[in-house]
Parts: C-alpha cells; sequence; structure tokens
C-alpha cells in the first residue's frame, strides 16, 4: 500500500484537478458539461477514497507505534524513517520566505482544521497559532480563515445569491475600500468639419465611487461528535452551515441595502447607484404589471445592454407576466426552445429571487432590467472565524463565529432600469 504522504500527495494533486474543472466552467459562466461532470465525479470518489485510506493507515501507525511494536513504521519527519521528503508544518510553511501567502497553503488549512475539531488543546504551536491570528486575545480569539475555505463559502453563497451570479466580483486581500470610476459626463459627439479644424472642444468629466467592506457576522453550533466523526471534515460542516446563510443576507442586501454600512441595493434610489431617473411606470396600473410597462421598461434601456441584459422579479411577479398576452392574443413570457436555452419575457432572459420586491400597490418597485456586470461586489478575504467552547459545554457542542466583510453597488446607473407600478 502507499505510503501516507505519497497518498497526500496524489490527492492534492487530484483536489487541483478537481478545482481546474469547476473554474473552468465559472469562468465560462456555465455548468458543467456531461463529460465534466463524469470526470469531476470521478475525481471526487477518488480524492474520497485516498483520505479514507490514508486517515486509516496513519489511526493504525499511531495505535502500533503507541504499543511500542517492533515493526511499526516510525513517525513521517522521523530521521529513523529514511523519508527523505519530509512532511512539512505550519511552523516550517512560516519560515519558508519563498511562500507568499501562507493562508493559501496545504499546511495552514490542515492547521485550521485540527484547531476547528479541538481547539488550543490540538498539537499548533504558539508560533503557528500567533500567526493564524486576528486579534490578541490570549483566550483564543478569531482566526483568519484559509483562503481556500473562504472562496469555497463564497462559491455556496453564488449559488444562492442571484446577483451574485452575474455580479463582476472583485476580491480584496484584506479588507480594504475599492474605488469605482464613473463617467459623469461623456463627451460630445463628433463634429463635422474640414482638413484643419478639430472640432468643438468638450470635456469629460470623472468621479469615483467607494465600495468599502463592511463587517457581516453569523454564530453557528455544531455538534462535538459531528466535529470530531463527520466524514466531510469540520471546516466543510462549519462552511456549509455559514454559506446558506450568508448567501441569503447578501443577497437581500444586494436587492433592497440602503448603503449604510451595507451594499446599496438595486431596489434603492439613489445618486449613488441608481437614479429615480431609471424608473418607469408608465403602462402599469396601480396594482399589476402590464405588457404595455414592460415594453416601455425595455426600450428606456439602450440596445448596446441587450445582449447581456436579464429581467429579475419575485416569482409572485413572474405569475403575473406569465398569464399576460399582448394585442393579439399572444402571451409575452416565451418558453425557452432549445435544450439548456433560458426562458424569456420579451426575448431578453429573466431570473426570479425571493427578495425582490412583491408588494404590488401603487409607486412600489416590482423588477428591474439591467446587465448585472455593472454591479460590483467586493469581498474581502480576510475572513475570521472564532471557536467558544465553554458557552455550550453542557449541550456538548461547539459555537463558531464567522465574520465576513463585503460590500455591493450599482456602478453605471443607465445599465439598469426599474419596473414600477403606476
Amino acid at each position: 500500500m502507499e505510503n501516507v504522504i505519497a497518498m497526500r500527495k496524489k490527492r492534492a494533486g487530484l483536489i487541483h484537478d478537481a478545482r481546474a474543472i469547476l473554474d473552468k466552467a465559472e469562468e465560462e459562466k456555465r455548468s458543467l458539461t456531461a463529460e465534466e461532470e463524469e470526470t469531476y465525479n470521478r475525481l471526487d470518489g477518488e480524492i474520497d477514497k485516498l483520505e479514507t485510506d490514508a486517515n486509516r493507515m496513519e489511526k493504525q501507525i499511531q495505535r502500533e507505534r503507541a504499543l511500542g511494536e517492533p515493526g511499526a513504521p516510525p513517525a513521517a519527519g522521523d530521521p529513523a524513517s529514511g523519508d527523505p521528503e519530509k512532511r512539512r508544518t505550519l511552523g516550517d510553511v512560516l519560515q519558508d520566505r519563498s511562500i507568499g501567502n501562507v493562508r493559501n497553503t496545504e499546511e495552514y488549512r490542515a492547521a485550521f482544521a485540527e484547531w476547528m475539531t479541538c481547539g488550543r488543546e490540538a498539537s499548533i504551536t504558539a508560533e503557528e497559532f500567533r500567526a493564524m491570528q486576528v486579534d490578541s486575545d490570549a483566550g483564543g480569539g478569531y482566526l483568519v480563515a484559509p483562503q481556500q475555505m473562504v472562496l469555497e463559502l463564497l462559491k455556496e453563497a453564488d449559488a444562492i445569491a442571484v446577483i451574485r451570479q452575474y455580479a463582476r466580483i472583485h476580491q480584496l486581500e484584506k479588507a480594504a475600500s475599492l474605488g469605482a470610476p464613473t463617467l459623469d459626463k461623456d463627451a460630445d459627439d463628433w463634429d463635422w468639419t474640414t482638413e484643419l479644424r478639430t472640432g468643438d472642444e468638450t470635456e469629460l468629466e470623472f468621479g469615483k465611487r467607494e465600495l468599502r467592506p463592511h463587517p457581516l457576522a453569523k454564530r453557528v453550533k455544531v455538534s462535538n461528535t459531528l466535529l470530531r466523526k463527520s466524514t466531510i471534515g469540520p471546516e466543510a460542516l462549519v462552511r456549509e452551515r455559514l454559506g446558506y446563510k450568508l448567501g441569503i443576507t447578501q443577497e437581500k442586501a444586494y436587492m433592497t441595502g440602503d448603503g449604510n454600512q451595507k451594499p446599496l441595493g438595486v431596489f434603492v434610489a439613489s445618486k449613488d447607484g441608481i437614479t429615480a431617473a431609471r424608473d418607469v411606470s408608465e403602462g402599469n396600473t396601480d396594482t399589476s404589471i402590464m405588457p404595455d410597462g414592460l415594453i416601455e421598461a425595455k426600450y428606456a434601456l439602450k440596445q448596446a445592454y441587450w445582449p447581456r441584459a436579464r429581467w429579475i422579479f419575485h416569482r409572485d411577479g413572474i405569475k403575473q407576466i406569465r398569464k399576460l398576452k399582448d394585442g393579439e392574443g399572444q402571451y409575452i413570457w416565451q418558453p425557452g426552445i432549445t435544450g439548456g436555452a433560458p426562458d424569456r419575457i420579451l426575448e431578453l432572459p429573466y431570473t426570479a429571487s425571493e427578495f425582490a420586491p412583491n408588494t404590488f400597490t401603487t409607486g412600489k418597485y416590482v423588477g428591474i432590467l439591467g446587465d448585472f456586470r455593472y454591479y460590483w461586489i467586493v469581498d474581502a478575504l480576510d475572513m475570521a472565524i472564532q471557536r467558544l467552547v465553554e458557552l455550550y459545554a453542557e449541550t456538548n457542542q461547539t459555537g463558531f463565529i464567522g465574520r465576513y466583510e463585503g460590500d455591493g453597488m450599482p456602478v453605471l446607473e443607465e445599465a439598469f432600469v426599474r419596473v414600477k407600478l403606476g
């Protein structure tokens, strides 16, 4: 049987291959192909099997070593093992100046997972613990999560938050701000002139909107038995429980956040995002979306944005729209004809969100059409997690507090138009 180090190395390579498949599909904004799905599932199975085999072998070696069996293999990295490739610890990584971001290493992730399971009682040195810590709390404090864990948590949020699926997302190594340049005044059209003239003078005016990550926190409780025995590992267990609620909270803010210590939503009229000048109510009634209102909204958006534009409505709004007919009695909602093609409203795709407005009364927003590449999101990757032990000791649970920082806002209002009731 392969030795443990070889198994771990082989598993790391397979994880890299599996990630490459997901990254390619994400970059191309599509689902996995049948062939990619088959390859990913095969790799996933091999990764799990290698993890199980390696854990089983490590456990057996530890038992034999504890009994003092003469034939028991020495520990990895023990000079007696004769293994030239010593398995590095986090301490070794911290001393390696050639490594740029320690949080991207397998060693950091392994130490973090051990801390999540065992806390300070884990085999983490004081130096390693200080390197992982984000504050000065001597009793435990917050540890900075591995970047791979943060990215995977955000991918789970992407699957829940509609706008994240189409927005432009910026990732910041630290919780710094990001300036979004805006063209506040464009140049005039060119002038027809003579050979020696240069046309009338015009001026460009640029502005700058600031995206500044704001803190967001959530606490979850996990059974200690589940932490120790879960086959998916403590990191994945906590990530899944935090990721779902993070996605919901983000989606609410991207839709209706007021921009005060939180993202600025697309359904909030603001000079910093989309002003009321981009609202279209003509053609709708006081209580219902109408065909003429949707036509007015579509043609209020410049044709240049149509190729990437989509509608977002609450499912109650979609229900209304699916019943609408044009003047010739034809439904304006159109089903996708070919496999994988989206359903459409007035030739443009749509997405339903539970957090889009669904109050159908006078003056209320009920939908939006836009190119959501011009909704910018920033995620700070220095996410911190705190481990709470004594608070839930009586129920044999451990608490985890996740602290994420992020922001979002529309950066080009002409790329959006809101549907409003009359």
